[in-house]
């Protein structure tokens, strides 16, 4: 028997991977449905998406829609301001964002939609990140009074080796965990929670086969 908890976040509240990659014409549908959304984006980030480098992570559902995170580059290098040496440079801008989906008795993907943004800050020109990650808000969960959060989907790529686990963790509470699969996770959890103290963001860790913590990571950017 236990006492009500004084902060009752919201824990595990998505279903766990159930497809294995993308395929066929299901992963041709997705890539249609996510290179659409990249379009508008096109013309500020300097190049289209390459529809060859569409890279997808693991499947999460929460909400009644199944949601299929996504990444991929741009079609050709854009022109970037200078660094500290001043020298103009190029850099090939990703494309970020998820597919989702409802997914009927026949199991078919219906009423799909799709999310996208893009950046040219990329683990590349950052060699001393040891996590690649992007989340975007999906939904909002709400407590009593003005207390609560955004439901966040995360997903990202190890820049360390041996990590076999991701945790999504509040305040080092376990909101989220999942099994890093061909070198990707995807984590669903409640962020910016308000209302509890201080605003709580999630940390994104990576653990090995020790159960040893090998990367750590904030949602939250100071910037």
């Amino acid at each position: 028997m236990s006492p009500p908890v004084p902060r009752p976040f919201p824990r595990f509240i998505a279903d766990s991977p159930q497809e294995g990659k993308p395929y066929g014409r299901y992963e041709e549908r997705l890539r249609e449905e996510f290179v659409k959304a990249c379009g508008p984006h096109a013309g500020e980030a300097g190049a289209a998406i390459d529809p060859e480098t569409v890279k997808w992570f693991p499947d999460r559902g929460w909400g009644g829609r199944i949601y299929v995170p996504a990444t991929g580059r741009a079609s050709e290098p854009v022109a970037v301001e200078g660094g500290e040496e001043g020298e103009p440079g190029s850099v090939l801008v990703e494309y970020f964002g998820w597919v989702s989906f409802e997914r009927p008795e026949d199991g078919e993907p219906g009423a799909l939609e799709a999310k996208a943004d893009f950046t040219d800050v990329t683990a590349e020109d950052n060699p001393h990140w040891k996590i690649d990650l992007s989340d975007d808000v999906i939904g909002a969960w709400r407590a009593e009074g003005e207390r609560g959060g955004d439901i966040t989907l995360v997903w990202g790529l190890p820049l360390v080796r041996g990590a076999i686990a991701a945790t999504a963790e509040l305040d080092e509470e376990v909101l989220d965990q999942t099994a890093v699969q061909d070198g990707r996770f995807t984590l669903v959890a409640v962020d910016a929670v308000k209302g509890f103290g201080d605003d709580l963001y999630v940390a994104v860790k990576l653990w090995d086969r020790t159960l040893r913590e090998i990367a750590s990571e904030s949602l939250y950017d100071e910037g």
